[in-house]
């Protein structure tokens, strides 16, 4: 099992930026894919970014260039640098860890963090 403890969010003026944090504790494969997703009032999650262990990344087209995400040194926190934050990045921000274990692998979710861009 992997728990997912996440912080960083809150109220922020457009321009500005905030740093979203998570870390991961539990039996973590040694390859994993740490990740965040959005989601929206009334909206499915969709994806923000990802990583995997080796550092490769993935991002939004609605994201790229303003946002970056990064794993520390020992590969179990997983950070979101957002700058040039707009009123449309609003949403609750999502940490996930996916792994490829066992048959399906395994997929897990953090409780949520919500971020607020408003003037």
């Amino acid at each position: 099992q992997v728990q997912l403890v996440e912080s960083g969010g809150g109220l922020v003026q457009p321009g500005g930026s905030l740093r979203l944090s998570c870390t991961a504790s539990g039996s973590i494969p040694s390859f994993n894919i740490m990740g965040w997703y959005r989601q929206f009032p009334g909206k499915q999650r969709e994806l923000v970014a990802t990583i995997t262990t080796g550092g490769r990344t993935d991002y939004a087209d609605s994201v790229k260039g303003r946002f970056t995400i990064s794993r520390d040194v020992m590969k179990t926190t997983v950070y979101l640098q957002m700058n040039g934050l707009k009123p449309e990045d609003t949403a609750v921000y999502y940490c996930t860890h996916k792994d490829y274990t066992g048959l399906w692998g395994h997929d897990y979710w953090g409780q949520g963090t919500q971020v607020t861009v408003s003037s």
